[in-house]
């Protein structure tokens, strides 16, 4: 099994795809992680740590072909590797391509996969781990620039169905989504978990009954998982801020918390609205079937979200097998039983249906 693993500058894809190694040592594979910028680095030891990027174009080239061609080396030796790299670089050259196509249809993966992560954890370890200049605004347009040159790659190299989007984010099962994805992906279902998200965020009890469900689909299935990364809630919290009069906000990462500039965030709130409505409906594409919770709100009403109606809808159209977990008292509209192959009462009902199908082993 061959994977070629992207992401933008910032994501730390190296300490993830160890993650990724060690899930798939625990099962007994052995498997070749191939660092393509620390080999950069190896290749060039006349290069200081971080400005790679600095190197005449024409030398960058020359030595992003030699690594590659140890790569190909190392893969006829090798029946698992997984290929760490970027897809697209923007720096002082400009927007520029990380790879070289004849190389990449030569290594001939048989998955690719593009990671992405939450805009201030990325700024945070940009901040913390590398001396580039960025802005938010930055970072929303590199992770779409490196996902959009993947998945052309992909296509173009393999046809549709072998690009996935991926969230390193807030999850704590991302590492097996990717183990899964570059190795099971014949014998697990991919599956979307939709439930509501905003109007939820100040209701402790229903976000437990949200979390609850999207773990367990998380164990038996590969997920993608919107929650992961949601910049939704940043845009919340420089809108109050900017209410209140406050020119700064502190936000909180993995790694502690983060200031920005309130204007700062506001003038990426159109990306964040723009890319949530995009990479939703992407993951809901490159899934087999869509669940989704719709749990019961302390006044008696159902937590229906209009992202939640339109995410089953566009499964439905899509020909994606469409589930429903009811758990509320009322009584589910036309719109939803008449769009969905099954509605349950509850997780345990819907996971006794999936072992039933044979979905959960």
């Amino acid at each position: 099994m061959r994977a070629i693993v992207t992401g933008q500058v910032g994501v730390d894809k190296g300490a993830y795809l160890d993650a990724v190694q060690e899930e798939a040592r625990k099962n007994g594979i052995d498997v070749k992680v191939c660092h393509i910028g620390q080999m950069m680095y190896a290749e060039a030891p006349d290069v200081p740590k971080g400005r790679i990027l600095n190197l005449p174009i024409s030398r960058l080239n020359t030595l992003r072909r030699a690594v590659f061609k140890e790569v190909l080396k190392i893969a006829d030796k090798h029946e698992h590797v997984i290929v760490n790299t970027h897809a697209t670089f923007r720096w002082r050259h400009g927007l520029f391509s990380a790879f070289d196509y004849d190389q990449m249809k030569e290594f001939n993966a048989d998955v690719y996969l593009s990671l992405m992560d939450n805009a201030e954890t990325v700024h945070h370890r940009l901040s913390t781990d590398h001396e580039i200049d960025h802005t938010l605004k930055d970072i929303m347009m590199w992770r779409e620039e490196e996902t959009l040159a993947t998945e052309i790659l992909a296509n173009i190299l393999r046809g549709h169905g072998h690009f996935f989007v991926v969230s390193r984010g807030r999850g704590q099962m991302t590492s097996k989504t990717a183990y899964r994805l570059i190795f099971e992906r014949e014998k697990r279902k991919k599956v979307y978990p939709s439930f509501p998200m905003s109007h939820v965020m100040d209701l402790p009890d229903t976000l437990r009954e949200i979390d609850a469900f999207r773990a367990q689909l998380a164990e038996h299935f590969i997920t993608f998982d919107p929650g992961d990364v949601d910049e939704f809630v940043l845009h919340l919290q420089a809108t109050k801020a900017k209410e209140a009069g406050q020119e700064t906000l502190e936000v909180d990462t993995p790694f502690g918390k983060t200031t920005f500039s309130t204007d700062e965030v506001l003038q990426i709130s159109g990306d964040i609205m723009g890319q949530i409505y995009a990479r939703d409906f992407k993951m809901v594409d490159q899934s087999d079937m869509i669940v989704s919770l719709v749990p019961e709100l302390p006044n008696g009403k159902p937590a229906l979200s209009s992202g939640v109606e339109r995410e089953l809808h566009h499964a439905f159209e899509g020909g994606k097998e469409v589930y429903v977990v009811w758990a509320c008292r009322g009584i589910p509209s036309p719109f939803i039983t008449e769009t969905a192959n099954k509605v349950f009462k509850s997780l345990d009902e819907a996971s006794a249906y999936f072992r039933q199908k044979g979905y959960i082993k």
